[in-house]
Parts: structure tokens; sequence; C-alpha cells
């Protein structure tokens, strides 16, 4: 450790005498005497063998040498003597820049407040920015380069994405509190099908995904109402006007409404955070990013 201390410290006084054609200002530009800058110069002369300066009076002249050892320790001097300035730098522009997030209402509602909340406070200085969008426009925003990540759930990742899941949760039936079916303990997909649904829109996965069971178990099933947003749901499910089939994280305790895991019938369903596959983050995004999803090397 001592020798590769001295041997940085050679190096410097080297540099500086090389870039200033003096010892003495190099000795000045390093607040050390003329001597020691002398010293240090010998010293890698005499390891290396060779001739590092000419020397006329006063002023000195890089030899060939000479040349070829300051294109070696040029950026390892300026390397280490701006590695202050350069930790800083990037200090700062971790705890600052913009993140832009893209994510469906449910997932803005249900899913992220804890890690946003958690991101803002650690990093007040960055812009956050949430794009409440489908999955095929977040997918589509990603792929412009628009936004730095999307979170949502996604049951198959295209060649050109990378879909890491965070967090999973099940499907569940909700009625209000005086349906028949709440004061049932065992519930069959065949006693769910005998009442009218209300859905999500059939251009979105949960319905589809609802048909593909009920006719893979050959039942009929009626579906009443196609509303977006679970908030909304819930609240016709409430007034009786149907039952749903929804995620489990979207049930709260402040609800009045009767739940049974249907998992039994249903997939559950993964959330997770999608980015490009080969994206160079920004270090904003990729402190979003690991505070949505810990660990994750990229």
């Amino acid at each position: 450790m001592r020798y590769q201390h001295n041997r940085l410290q050679q190096l410097r006084g080297f540099y500086y005498a090389a870039r200033a054609g003096s010892i003495s200002r190099a000795a000045e530009q390093m607040s050390l005497s003329q001597p020691s800058v002398s010293l240090q110069i010998q010293a890698l002369e005499s390891e290396f063998g060779t001739q590092l300066f000419e020397r006329r009076g006063p002023r000195i002249r890089l030899t060939r040498d000479g040349e070829t050892l300051l294109e070696l320790a040029r950026p390892l001097v300026e390397g280490m003597d701006g590695l202050d300035d350069e930790f800083a730098s990037r200090r700062d522009s971790l705890a600052r820049g913009s993140v832009s997030i893209a994510a469906g209402g449910s997932t803005l509602q249900y899913i992220l407040p804890p890690f946003i909340d958690r991101f803002v406070h650690e990093y007040p200085l960055i812009d956050l920015r949430l794009h409440n969008v489908t999955g095929k426009t977040g997918l589509a925003l990603l792929r412009a380069g628009e936004i730095d990540i999307a979170v949502g759930p996604m049951l198959d990742a295209p060649q050109d994405i990378l879909f890491e899941p965070f967090a999973t949760f099940e499907p569940v039936l909700i009625t209000n509190l005086d349906h028949p079916l709440a004061a049932r303990q065992r519930i069959s997909l065949k006693d769910v099908a005998r009442y009218p649904l209300i859905l999500p829109p059939r251009n979105q996965s949960t319905w589809q995904l609802v048909k593909q069971v009920f006719a893979e178990h050959s039942l009929q099933h009626e579906v009443k109402l196609e509303v977006g947003g679970y908030d909304v749901i819930k609240t016709y499910v409430q007034l009786g006007l149907g039952i749903a089939i929804v995620l489990s994280h979207c049930v709260t305790e402040r609800d009045q409404l009767y739940t049974k895991s249907l998992a039994r019938w249903f997939p559950s369903r993964s959330y997770g955070v999608v980015l490009r596959k080969g994206q160079a983050l920004t270090p904003a995004a990729h402190r979003a990013v690991q505070t949505i999803r810990p660990g994750l090397k990229l």
C-alpha cells in the first residue's frame, strides 16, 4: 500500500511538472517544496531506467519516454484529482432530475401509493410525473422513449420488454352484503354464473379472462354492466346491480362488500416494473425502479 501511495505521488509530481514545464511551478501548484517534486521525478526515472525530461535551466521538456508516460499517467492523475468533484456531481445527479412512470388507474390508486410516498420523501428534488394510461398505451410510450418506466400487470411479456414482478394478488368475488351468495359458506363457479356480472370494458384483459374461464367450464354468464375503474365497479356492486370479479388489492376494510376468493378457478395476477430491454436508465429513473422493485439488477 505504501508503494502504491508513493507511485501515485510520484506520478502526480511528474504530471504537474510536465504540464507546467517547470518543477518549481509544479511544486507551487501541489503545495510542495521543489526538492520534493524533483525527488519524485528522479524516483520514476530510476525505476523505469530512463530520462523523462530534458533539463534546460529552469525549463524542462519531455523526452519521448516522458511523453509516453504522460499519456499513461494523465487519466490516472486527473481521475484521482477530480474524484471529489465527480463524486459530488454524481450524488447530486441522483438526487435531482426527473422520472416519468406510466400505469393504469387501479395501479396508481391501489398499488403505487406507498412506493411513490417513499420515493418523494427520499428524493424530494426529483421531478416525478405519473401518467394514467392503459397497458397498451404504456407500452407504446415506453417503446417511444416518452416515459422511463411502466408499472402494471402483464400476462405475456413481448420479446423487447423486461417484466419484473414485485407483488401478486388473487381474484375475488365481490357482492353487496345482502346478496344471496353472501349467506353461503361454499360457492361454486356455477353459482357465480347465475348472477349478472359487472366487469371492466371488454377491451381489457379482465373481461377476456372471465369469458375464457366460464367457457372452459361450459358455463354461460351475463355481463350486466361494463364500466372502467374498480371504484366505479364497487359502487354499482354495492347498489345491488350485479356482482364482480376483481383483484384482491382493490378491496379494503372500508368497503361494505362481501368477498370470496376465486383463486380455485381464476389465476392470480402479478404486478411488476416494465422496462425496455437494453434501456439506459437515468439515475433518477434507476432510483425509482429500486424503490418499487428493490434489488433489481439492471
